[in-house]
């Protein structure tokens, strides 16, 4: 198996070289039986409570990386051709370029906020397809390839890629023998996500006045009535009709992994709802709290408990990277720095682009990242926590998850509706790459409605924040620009005539971050 840096090197001493060796493969829709061969490497499933069953462990294949730069070729090729012939479903968010986790977050939490304030009662069931890679039938999915119209070599290669592998298992004591694969894409190719979430595109259905959403392969049915128990008869009709759809694919569902949840909001008095939901003869009670891609919904959809998760994950995690770099020796500072943005950030902020922390919860994060700048600078603990700020390169956390949010929101704003189904549900009024937006809307459910629960107009001015006084050297955003400075440090003022005094920074600005 060749590196990929002599592949880079091989480019970059004859640029020729590469592309008359895949022309011909490209041309005529084949993939080579040599690259057809994997080794496979089995990875525990975190959250089994037994590992002496196969369905514990997922395998990835090594593929070999000439066949990984081939498959990223027809990767981007058929991408561009699924949107433009209707292979794909737009209200499927992941395993696309544009879209992420934090879209489907916040296409869900739109609509159930937008039916309860329509007055209705809400309720999501949420499922997961049982080994969906492996249950990719290679004739079926040609098939549905030619029906849309794809280029005949497209289809040639999608069926000689899948057809024909071999993979072996690769363990202490393996007999390292290779294996005929008849079923399934691999795990670890750059055009597997793209070719099963082709797959499972018809799986998703219009449900009146609710949402199916789909993540490759967690799917979260939400449904709304006049009452709780409607809502349980909806879903097991739209289970039975997702079942139906998936048995004539050969998918199916895992049981365990099925959970329920009635929404709420605070000024509902009416008391908890407990009905659950009877699906294949299995009981599913609803639940306080439930994950779905890696974020911890309530039933009041409250960030504290999803941030008290992540802060516990980072904590954890800042404990192991500690023990490399104890106080005056260890890693130098500028390795301690990269851990800081690379491991410890991502882990605290994740799903800060879709759920807002509350002032509280705020400081307890800030209160850990002063930790990590401690740590990063190992500077003294009577050192002031704003001077951290500059001597290790960490900007306030307040201003990091800002400048998060923002670029979700850039992302959401450039994204043409038709892709992104959290851009398709944004007023007409909002300026998007086009005009489409979602049908049926919601939001005329709540017309008439009076009450302080309604959205304001994105046009409207958001009322003033109140803070309190500030110290010499406390982290601000300066009210002419969009950079962070630091009161009393020169280095970090805002140049002059950058702008006018009287400008106002637009919601959509994001605080750059400084090198």
């Amino acid at each position: 198996m060749t590196p990929n840096s002599v592949w880079k090197r091989v480019n970059r001493v004859a640029p020729h070289l590469i592309h008359d060796l895949l022309a011909p493969l490209v041309a005529y829709g084949s993939h080579p039986l040599t690259l057809k061969k994997a080794d496979g490497i089995g990875l525990d499933k975190p959250g089994k409570p037994s590992y002496h069953s196969p369905s514990s462990f997922r395998v990835i294949d090594l593929l070999q990386t000439f066949s990984k730069i081939l498959e990223r070729i027809m990767n981007s090729r058929l991408s561009c051709v699924a949107r433009a012939a209707g292979l794909l479903n737009p209200h499927q968010c992941g395993s696309l370029a544009g879209l992420s986790a934090s879209d489907a977050v916040t296409t869900l939490t739109h609509e159930v906020k937008t039916l309860q304030i329509a007055g209705r009662q809400v309720s999501t069931l949420f499922l997961d397809i049982k080994v969906g890679f492996d249950n990719v039938n290679p004739a079926t999915l040609c098939g549905m390839l030619r029906a849309k119209g794809v280029n005949p070599y497209l289809v040639s290669w999608t069926k000689s890629f899948l057809s024909g592998r071999s993979c072996r298992l690769l363990y202490q004591g393996s007999p390292k023998v290779f294996a005929p694969v008849s079923v399934g894409t691999p795990q670890g190719s750059p055009v597997s996500p793209l070719l099963f979430a082709i797959y499972i595109s018809h799986l998703d259905c219009e449900i009146p006045h609710g949402l199916s959403l789909s993540y490759v392969d967690d799917f979260g049915l939400t449904v709304s009535s006049s009452s709780y128990r409607r809502n349980i008869q909806i879903l097991q009709k739209q289970y039975a009709r997702l079942k139906s759809r998936g048995a004539r694919l050969g998918v199916g569902f895992s049981v365990p992994k099925t959970e329920l949840i009635h929404w709420r909001t605070n000024r509902d008095r009416d008391p908890i709802s407990n009905a659950p939901v009877h699906l294949d003869g299995s009981v599913f009670e609803p639940k306080v709290e439930v994950r779905w891609l890696g974020n911890w919904f309530t039933r009041s959809i409250s960030t504290t408990p999803h941030f008290v998760k992540r802060l516990a994950k980072a904590q954890a995690a800042f404990l192991a990277v500690k023990r490399l770099s104890p106080p005056g020796i260890g890693l130098p500072p500028f390795l301690c720095h990269r851990l800081a943005f690379s491991l410890l950030f991502p882990i605290l902020s994740y799903g800060a682009d879709a759920f807002l922390p509350t002032v509280h919860m705020t400081r307890k994060l800030s209160a850990f990242w002063h930790k990590v700048q401690r740590w990063t600078t190992n500077c003294f603990m009577s050192t002031p926590t704003d001077i951290l700020a500059i001597e290790g390169c960490l900007p306030p956390l307040e201003l990091l998850l800002a400048y998060k949010r923002h670029l979700a929101y850039l992302r959401i704003l450039c994204s043409p509706p038709e892709i992104n189904p959290a851009t398709a549900r944004l007023p007409p009024s909002v300026q998007t790459p086009s005009l489409d937006r979602h049908s049926p809307d919601h939001r005329a459910l709540s017309a008439g409605n009076a009450g302080s629960g309604l959205p304001l107009p994105w046009t409207q001015p958001r009322p003033p924040l109140k803070t309190g006084p500030t110290s010499p050297l406390t982290p601000f955003r300066t009210p002419c620009c969009s950079s962070w400075a630091l009161r009393g440090s020169a280095p970090f003022q805002s140049p002059p005539n950058t702008c006018s005094a009287s400008s106002t920074p637009s919601p959509l600005q994001a605080a750059p971050i400084p090198n």
